[in-house]
């Protein structure tokens, strides 16, 4: 490779972050190993003195290692070579890992040199038999030594080596770079990468810490477990038991690369919970988030005060708005009061003409029956139209004579009826509309106006509260019209129907009730006269004419009036003489007349309610 001169303004710099420093043995070779020698032979940098105490001593060292290598040796099971220290054989423990291939070499042919069996039977030593000779032992010893692949398997498992993991303890936060900074530079030898990260000291900046403790949590390890196999796979008989064999050796050792994987990470759990460094930069991040967490807060609460502040000042216009507003309101409801009190005079009085005029020409009519239809249409012409609507009929009605008169009058009912009838339609429309998703057989079902004069007349006579209430309901629908085919459910889905603001569908049955009932009157009374005194369902259908000339009362009874027809009626008993004039006598706005017509309908209700009751009990 060509490198080019450095030049004078050249700049030096380091782009990676330095490993830690290794201690590498070195021997000195060749001008050195000569300069050695002799430097050694003149003893030009020691005294003579010193020489010989140093070489003494040394000698003195080799002959107790040798001693003890030799008691050592001769302690050694050939058979049990898996249980020894190859390293303390060849006489190589105090180098262990860090030994070259040289060293291995050279203590393997010094003990060659002097424990071959050969050399001791020369010496005149004692000799054990072929395998037995504890020279099997360093035999086997430089087998695994000086093989790479073996070595590193018996260095995985070497016996010297300090598994030991410091505890996360207050004693280890005290002395963290004492207690953990030699464990991970011994666990270091393990790593597949070549250099290590240093543990550092107290002033290491924290991405240099978490560099380290990222490099520790995914540290690769090339320590492996074959060393410790149990069986030899070349020693089965067959394919099978081989596979066998490795199987189970395999397995022992993915169980022992487990253990080591949770102590690395059992160790840099323990150092990261420990590490000052860490705990102060935790401290110091907690810090600034509840700093951050405080501004944040802090700016909250100046932005909701502001936030209130401009609330109150809306609230403040706002509520003078209002304020004048109302005032406004206030003024402008004064004069709309005034002008409705004064629509509501001229609308009472453009009625009171109406029904003058009306009386003053008999009604347009000499027929009893058409002068009791013309005055309800009066009333409802009255009730119903506008101010606007009335005074042109009154004028109408005021200015012309005869034939005029009552062609306007006829024209405004023919209007009014109309009106009715388009409301009616309208209202039919928006109710089938309405119930055309229903589903249900009551919608399905059409009814008659029979059937539907007795439901609200049923309806009427039993009101809620009463017991299993649709089905009595039904029962006596199917009492007046034996032809109905109505159950409990039908008759709840036509009364939800009516319910449904169908004012006009009920007015047009009640009306058509009254029809149907006068007409069976008529009948009846044509047929046969009833008796002196009974009062049945006839009363209902008395004409309004006839009505008036018997001094009755065709309102409805009021909650007061029937209140005070229950007092009455128990204070005083049937045994009372002219008792219904005193009881009419109680109650001024009824005749005697009323009573007694009350009084039978209330019977009558009674007993039928009675009926419909016992025929669904019956049913049940």
């Amino acid at each position: 490779m060509f490198l080019l001169p450095a030049t004078d303004d050249a700049v030096t710099s380091v782009t990676a972050p330095l490993s830690a420093p290794v201690k590498v043995s070195f021997e000195s070779a060749g001008r050195w190993f000569e300069a050695l020698r002799l430097r050694r032979r003149h003893k030009h940098s020691l005294s003579h003195h010193s020489l010989q105490s140093s070489s003494s001593e040394e000698s003195d060292n080799e002959e107790i290692e040798e001693e003890d290598n030799l008691i050592l040796l001769q302690g050694l099971d050939p058979k049990e070579w898996k249980q020894q220290d190859h390293y303390a054989v060849l006489g190589i423990s105090k180098l262990r890992y860090k030994a070259t291939e040289n060293q291995i070499k050279k203590a393997y042919k010094s003990m060659v040199l002097k424990h071959h069996p050969d050399k001791r039977k020369a010496r005149g030593l004692k000799v054990g038999d072929g395998e037995d000779d504890y020279f099997t032992c360093i035999t086997r010893a430089y087998e695994i030594l000086g093989n790479k692949l073996k070595r590193r398997s018996y260095d995985s498992v070497d016996p010297q080596f300090d598994n030991d993991v410091p505890p996360a303890d207050e004693e280890s936060k005290k002395n963290f770079f004492k207690v953990f900074g030699p464990v991970f530079e011994r666990n270091s030898r393990w790593s597949n990468r070549r250099t290590a990260p240093s543990l550092g000291t107290d002033s290491t900046s924290i991405e240099d810490v978490n560099r380290f403790y990222t490099f520790w949590y995914d540290f690769d390890s090339w320590r492996e477990y074959s060393y410790l196999d149990e069986e030899e796979k070349e020693k089965g008989e067959n394919r099978e038991e081989r596979r066998w064999i490795e199987k189970q050796n395999k397995a022992a050792r993915q169980r022992l690369k487990k253990e080591e994987t949770a102590r690395i990470r059992q160790l840099v759990d323990n150092a990261y919970a420990c590490d000052p460094r860490v705990i102060r930069y935790r401290e110091e991040e907690k810090e600034k988030k509840e700093a951050q967490k405080r501004a944040k807060k802090e700016a909250a609460r100046q932005k909701a005060l502001e936030e209130e502040r401009i609330k109150q000042e809306a609230l403040d216009e706002e509520r003078k708005k209002k304020e004048k507003e109302e005032e406004e309101a206030k003024a402008q409801a004064a004069i709309a009061k005034k002008e409705k009190e004064a629509q509501k005079r001229l609308l009472k009085k453009e009625r009171k003409t109406l029904r003058t005029v009306a009386k003053d020409k008999n009604y347009f009519t000499d027929a009893e029956d058409e002068k009791v239809t013309n005055m309800a249409d009066v009333d409802r012409l009255a009730d119903q139209l506008s101010l606007l609507q009335l005074q042109t009929l009154n004028e109408a009605m005021a200015a012309d004579e005869g034939s005029r008169a009552k062609e306007a009058f006829s024209e405004a009912v023919q209007e009014l009826n109309k009106q009715i009838e388009e409301e009616k339609q309208r209202h039919l429309e928006a109710l089938q509309k309405q119930s055309g998703g229903d589903n249900s057989q009551g919608s399905k079902k059409s009814w008659s106006e029979a059937e539907i004069q007795c439901m609200i007349k049923a309806v009427n006579l039993f009101p809620a509260g009463t017991k299993e209430r649709w089905e009595v309901i039904a029962n006596f629908i199917h009492q007046h019209v034996p032809t109905s085919n109505k159950n409990a459910k039908d008759v709840l889905h036509k009364a939800k129907e009516l319910q449904k603001n169908d004012v006009f569908l009920k007015q047009n049955a009640d009306k058509k009730a009254f029809e149907n009932f006068e007409k069976n009157v008529k009948s009846a009374n044509v047929q046969a006269n009833p008796k002196e005194g009974v009062v049945s369902e006839r009363f209902e259908s008395v004409g309004e004419q006839q009505v008036r000339e018997q001094g009755t009362n065709p309102a409805p009874w009021s909650p007061e009036e029937q209140k005070l027809l229950e007092q009455a009626l128990k204070s005083y008993p049937a045994s009372t003489a002219d008792r219904w004039d005193r009881i009419s006598e109680c109650i001024s706005t009824r005749s005697k007349k009323d009573c007694m017509k009350r009084y039978k309908e209330l019977v009558e209700m009674v007993k039928a309610k009675k009926a419909a009751q016992d025929a669904t009990t019956k049913k049940k």
